[in-house]
């Protein structure tokens, strides 16, 4: 008897364990990348210095490139999802801007796609920085359409809910630059500048930019020279939800209108709940903090939304000024979270061809 009981208890054991081992099997690796939570390469502080020259886990066929894949572990057939292409500032790499703005700590609880790529080494010259990287139309166009491609062909352009770019300064930049192009202006909902420009432009602090060799601060700006405002004056040839996000000690202010929320018919803008972090983002300019106006290490803060309500078809337009902070400082948890929620509320659809 106590035989028999034995024999049926080894294999029931056995058949849970062939249902998990199925399980497994038949969970879907997309871009050939199998699905990791927490997210891989995962780091804080000064443990991410080792990890910043990882390109990622996913190639691009066309291109060889690699670039970083994070995706939700447990999509259903038919699930949507939120893509957001997050791209880098001048001088940086995909693994720093993939924990700059950590968006891969949220992708199971939002349903995030979240492709992170590397910028080639640019053969613009900047003075102290040979073979930097910086975002190129004719070098790196390219590579952006094709991530885009593969990404929607590989979780069906029916189940993008919506596709923002996002991107950190001259990533920001080039967010801008190619958000209206012909290729990606039937595709993109939003756009999430991080310090890198303002639909209705904010004044930028005289003194931004990196200390000099000594630690001391750049030269100030000139009046009216070149660069004093970030963003652009003029709408943009396409429509999209837009989100800013600055640093304080970055700009002079920011406006408290927006001549985006006027095209779309908003509401004045609230003020929102401040967002409090306890803790800090994961990384920062570890070679030159001490600036503020650059960015100092990362450390717990606080951030003021305000958001532009009631816009037509339920666009989203929102400021986000993180205070006691630089450029450089990378984001911490509950604004970064505040941020994606902005995000996952705006209206898609351009890809999927369905209104959200």
């Amino acid at each position: 008897m106590h035989r028999k009981l034995g024999l049926i208890v080894a294999a029931g054991v056995a058949a849970v364990a062939g249902f998990a081992a199925a399980g497994q099997a038949a969970a879907k690796d997309y871009l050939g990348v199998a699905c990791k939570s927490p997210a891989p390469a995962h780091c804080s502080g000064e443990a991410c210095s080792p990890l910043l020259g990882d390109p990622g886990t996913a190639v691009d066929p066309k291109t060889g490139r690699k670039y970083w894949l994070d995706y939700p572990c447990d999509l259903k057939p038919g699930d949507k999802v939120v893509f957001i292409l997050n791209i880098h500032g001048a001088g940086s790499i995909g693994q720093w801007q993939r924990h700059y703005f950590p968006a891969f700590d949220y992708k199971d609880k939002y349903k995030l796609v979240v492709a992170t790529p590397t910028a080639a080494t640019s053969p613009v010259r900047v003075p102290g920085q040979p073979g930097v990287r910086v975002w190129v139309a004719n070098a790196d166009d390219a590579f952006l359409q094709n991530i885009t491609t593969e990404v929607i062909d590989a979780f069906g352009a029916k189940n993008i809910k919506s596709f923002w770019l996002a991107g950190h300064s001259q990533g920001g930049a080039t967010s801008h630059r190619i958000v209206c192009s012909d290729f990606f202006r039937d595709k993109v909902d939003g756009l999430l500048s991080l310090s890198g420009g303002r639909v209705g432009r904010a004044e930028i602090n005289p003194r931004f930019g990196p200390p000099k060799a000594d630690g001391s601060p750049p030269d100030p700006r000139p009046p009216g020279a070149g660069g004093g405002l970030l963003g652009g004056a003029n709408l943009p040839a396409c429509q999209f939800s837009h989100i800013f996000e600055t640093g304080e000690h970055e700009v002079v202010s920011l406006p408290s209108t927006s001549p985006l929320a006027d095209e779309f018919g908003c509401a004045p803008r609230v003020e929102e709940k401040d967002v409090v972090d306890d803790q800090p983002g994961y990384v920062w300019d570890y070679a030159r903090q001490g600036y503020k106006v650059w960015g100092m290490k990362a450390r717990p803060g606080t951030a003021h939304v305000w958001l532009y309500p009631r816009c037509k078809g339920g666009r989203v337009v929102a400021d986000v000024e993180r205070l006691d902070k630089g450029h450089t400082e990378g984001l911490e948890p509950h604004v970064t979270e505040a941020i994606v929620k902005l995000m996952v509320s705006a209206p898609g659809g351009k890809i999927s061809g369905a209104k959200s």
